[in-house]
C-alpha cells in the first residue's frame, strides 16, 4: 500500500490506497482530479475559484457525497431543475448528501479557492479523469 499526501495525475484505483484526503484537496489546483476509481465508488477532488461553481447537474443513477475541505460554499438542491428549493451555507468539514436524481450545484461563497472532495457511488467519471478547468470539463 502507498501512503501519499500528494495529488498525482494518476487514478490510484482500484488498488488499495491510503492518503490524507484533506491534504490532497488543499494541494489540488484542478477543477476536477479523479484520485481513486473502484468498481462501486469513485473519489474526486475539486478546486473552485472565488465566485466559481460546479455547475447545475443531476446524476440519475449515482449517489454523491460532497465534503467541503477548505473554504465557504453554498449548495442548492431540488428534485426539479427549475425548483432548487433547498439551500444551505457550508464551511470546512461540512458534507452534502446528494441522492441519485437530485439536481444540485455548489458555489464558492468565499474569497479564496474552495477545496472539495467528492465520492460517487457508483463511479461517475472515466478512470483517471483530470479536468484542469471547468471549460475543459464541459467540453468532455
Amino acid at each position: 500500500m502507498r501512503f501519499s499526501y500528494f495529488v498525482r495525475q494518476t487514478d490510484n484505483g482500484p488498488d488499495p490506497y491510503v492518503t490524507s484526503i484533506k491534504q490532497m484537496a488543499l494541494q489540488n489546483q484542478n477543477f476536477r482530479t479523479t484520485i481513486w476509481t473502484g468498481t462501486h465508488l469513485q473519489v474526486t477532488l475539486m478546486c473552485l475559484p472565488p465566485c466559481g461553481e460546479i455547475g447545475l447537474e443531476m446524476h440519475s443513477d449515482t449517489d454523491q457525497l460532497i465534503r467541503i475541505e477548505d473554504g465557504k460554499a453554498l449548495v442548492q438542491m431540488g428534485r426539479c431543475k427549475n425548483q432548487l428549493n433547498y439551500q444551505q451555507s457550508l464551511s470546512n468539514g461540512d458534507v452534502i448528501f446528494v441522492p441519485a436524481g437530485t439536481w444540485h450545484n455548489v458555489y464558492n461563497a468565499g474569497e479564496d479557492s474552495l477545496k472539495i472532495s467528492s465520492v460517487y457511488a457508483p463511479p461517475n467519471h472515466p478512470h483517471g479523469t483530470v479536468h484542469r478547468t471547468k471549460a475543459e470539463a464541459e467540453e468532455e
